[in-house]
């Protein structure tokens, strides 16, 4: 009888030990009983005979994990702090493959200086392409992805939200037909078997997909491209914690990959660490104006005006707040109306006739009084999207004006139809959230309005003026694709995007500066938050992770209390951040405190 370790997919248990009268090879995928309930697990290794019984393993499957799935999973485990089986638990294991030799022509011709971006990028086994809005990124990862095939490897493609895919789908199968699949949590179960099919035959070498496409079976693999790098849509944020920008880099070093992250806004870290790039010619050969309006956000006169001048083409209108307006607040007492569930104010959707909180989804009528004060003068503050359409629309009656949110595009239907009648020019104005930014070519777009980043700009997060800036520059690019075009920024805080609207790079060198290795990327950043239905209970906990963290000589603790946001889905909150120029020691105490039930975020993003 033999004897092995196996660690059950998508559990959070260690592994466990069973017996098999036949030879297994670490990385089989088995299936075995636990609690008289079938799982599916992997061998680890196998083991000498332990004191207590074993179980036997029910059946092998044909998939398996390979060496370097395992490696990373090991590093997903220690790293982000969870189970070996949750970190194998994102993986799709692989099975008998059969690649089929393919040659293809792109016909894509590079300009000179993209010639020399990719040059640089083959002359490395992972870089950074910073190159401007417009500057032709996508060209040259297609030059790269043809070179991927033509070695018969693989290549995949990594976007941040499926709201990019359409567009990115329609020009890869272009070029590269049938050879191409597009993967993303919206693709049918059936699709994906079929997709799952075709990469062992040979038949898709290429996978265009959001951060899951980064854990598919891809044999061979030759290249990984993460555009738009910048994006907070890469990192996880349930247990594992990962962030998919990072994984790749890993990833790529495992398998012998090449590795291009792709950005106009590049984050910190990327510029600082990584081989870099700055591919700043245009494409396209147009001029952009910009226009600084210091003002708090609405849409005032001046914005109508401009839009009114731009009536013969095609205008975006940004802003990072859904619904009509963000809080309702009494101009009495000064309360806002509150989610009982959560302790943020609920946002205001005229058009339902209800207020809904973003955070757990509950919903209520409009309050005809103050609920604190029981006074009538309830007052929206932060205007968001349905209202600018709504303001837009009494303005511009003969226009077509559409939302574009999460509201709004709740499918990949949707996505897909609003996009496509954006660009076949059927919608003359596009109001929208941070979806407007992602990348999508709006080639009839001659002026774009910005509004609202103040809010982002003001928060109390170290990153405020990287987001808020990468942001800004992200939604300008949007305009001009092909016709000279202007940019209205509405703004208290004016002279900060003006100093560096000509020059991102500029920024992040400032900013390298501005850290003064307080703050990543010179240190490493460790947030504990801690949940529970009990107020007491959860202040016990945060207690007891102090106290333990007071044995890491150095570990810093930043800060710790109530979160900013104290109560989401009727539990209580309670952050704990800590700091250390040594991640191992940061490792070192997250593992120690993994048992007390709270949960770990190593290089967070959100401090909320």
């Amino acid at each position: 009888m033999n004897y092995y370790q196996i660690s059950l997919l998508k559990f959070p248990l260690n592994p466990l030990i069973y017996r098999s009268a036949k030879p297994l090879k670490k990385g089989n995928i088995v299936e075995v009983e636990l609690n008289k309930r079938k799982k599916i697990g992997v061998v680890l290794n196998k083991c000498l005979e332990p004191e207590f019984a074993c179980d036997e393993v029910i059946g092998l499957k044909e998939e398996y994990f390979s060496k370097e799935v395992l490696e990373v999973a090991h590093f997903i485990s220690n790293y982000y702090v969870c189970s070996l089986g949750d970190a194998l638990g994102l993986f799709v294991p692989f099975g008998e493959s059969a690649q089929k030799s393919v040659t293809i022509d792109s016909k894509v011709k590079l300009s000179r200086e993209q010639q020399k971006a990719y040059d640089f990028i083959e002359s490395k086994s992972a870089s950074l392409l910073f190159g401007d809005t417009g500057s032709g990124k996508t060209e040259i990862y297609i030059k790269l992805i043809e070179d991927a095939i033509n070695s018969n490897k693989t290549a995949l493609l990594l976007m941040p939200e499926i709201g990019l895919t359409p567009q990115m789908q329609k020009r890869l199968k272009r070029v590269f037909g049938s050879l191409v699949a597009i993967w993303h949590s919206k693709v049918t179960k059936k699709k994906k078997e079929e997709i799952l099919k075709a990469l062992e035959s040979g038949e898709v070498k290429v996978i265009a997909g959001t951060r899951s496409a980064l854990f598919l079976p891809l044999c061979n693999l030759g290249l990984i491209v993460v555009d738009e790098e910048h994006d907070d849509s890469y990192k996880s944020n349930q247990r594992p914690r990962y962030n998919a920008r990072d994984l790749a880099l890993l990833i790529g070093k495992k398998r012998g990959a090449k590795v291009v992250l792709g950005s106009a806004t590049p984050t910190l870290g990327s510029y600082k660490n990584l081989p870099t790039f700055r591919l700043k010619k245009g494409y396209f050969d147009s001029k952009k104006r910009f226009i600084f309006q210091d003002s708090i956000s609405e849409i005032n006169e001046q914005i109508l005006s401009k839009i009114e001048e731009h009536k013969n083409s095609q205008v975006i209108v940004f802003l990072p707040t859904r619904a009509n307006f963000k809080y309702l607040t009494c101009s009495s007492c000064g309360g806002s109306v509150e989610c009982p569930y959560c302790s943020v104010g609920m946002s205001l959707h005229v058009d339902k006739n209800l207020l809904r909180c973003h955070y757990c989804s509950y919903s209520c009528a409009i309050p005809s009084r103050c609920p604190s004060c029981s006074k009538s003068e309830l007052r929206a503050n932060r205007i968001g999207t349905s209202e600018v359409l709504k303001i837009l629309r009494e303005r511009f009656p003969a226009k077509v004006i559409e939302k574009f949110d999460r509201d709004e595009i709740n499918s990949t239907r949707k996505l897909n139809k609003i996009l496509k009648e954006f660009n076949e020019k059927k919608i003359d104005i596009l109001v929208g959230t941070q979806m407007l930014s992602k990348g999508h070519d709006y080639h009839g777009v001659t002026l774009s309005v910005i509004m609202g980043l103040d809010s982002m700009l003001n928060m109390p997060d170290f990153r405020a003026r990287e987001r808020a800036l990468s942001l800004f520059l992200q939604v300008a690019g949007r305009a001009g694709r092909s016709r000279d075009s202007e940019v209205l920024l509405q703004s208290k805080n004016c002279d900060f995007f003006r100093e560096f609207v000509d020059d991102y790079e500029e920024f992040l060198k400032d900013e390298l500066k501005q850290r003064g290795e307080l703050y990543p990327p010179f240190v490493k950043l460790l947030k504990v938050l801690i949940s529970h239905k009990n107020d007491l209970k959860a202040s016990e906990m945060l207690n007891e992770v102090e106290r333990v963290a007071k044995n890491f000589k150095e570990i810093e603790v930043v800060g710790s209390g109530r979160a900013n946001i104290e109560k989401i889905a009727n539990k209580y909150r309670y952050n704990l951040l800590a700091r250390a120029k040594n991640p191992k020691e940061l490792l070192r105490f997250a593992h120690s405190i993994k048992e007390l039930k709270v949960e770990i975020d190593i290089d967070p993003l959100s401090f909320s």
